[in-house]
């Protein structure tokens, strides 16, 4: 197993590291985390494709948060519900959304991923954490 996963209890988010509205979730999720159960990971890191070809995963992966929560693997939708099941009230309620059948879950967070670049931007190079946060980050 990679030592990054068998030296975190922590539930890992990988992200686009270069995406504004993936920078943003990120922000989101560290204020409605207050257990410190998340830690992140740029996908386009070393330690992010590390963690990506553990799962099986091709290294450019960068169009899908991936979750690894105790040793699996979770992508898209299914990422997204993993992450909000375990955020504050009334966050967690959006879990809900499970019952929703993953293939249509997922047309709408492909859509998403598809224009975050074009609705949200990017930068050049991945967001640097700032002091408050750096311990979440792998």
């Amino acid at each position: 197993m990679d030592k990054h996963l068998e030296q975190s209890q922590h539930t890992i988010v990988l992200i686009d590291g270069v995406c504004h509205m993936c920078q943003g979730l990120t922000k989101f999720i560290i204020k409605r985390d207050p257990a410190g159960v998340f830690q992140f990971a740029s996908l386009q890191s070393d330690i992010g494709k590390d963690i990506l070809r553990q799962g099986g995963l091709p290294e450019e992966t960068v169009d899908t948060v991936v979750v690894v929560e105790n040793g699996t693997y979770y992508t898209r939708s299914a990422a997204a519900l993993r992450i909000v099941r375990r955020l504050t009230f009334p966050w967690r309620l959006l879990y809900g959304f499970i019952i929703v059948p993953r293939a249509l879950r997922d047309v709408l967070y492909k859509w998403v991923a598809k224009n975050r670049y074009r609705w949200f931007g990017q930068d050049e190079e991945c967001m640097i954490p700032t002091p408050e946060i750096r311990r979440r980050f792998l």
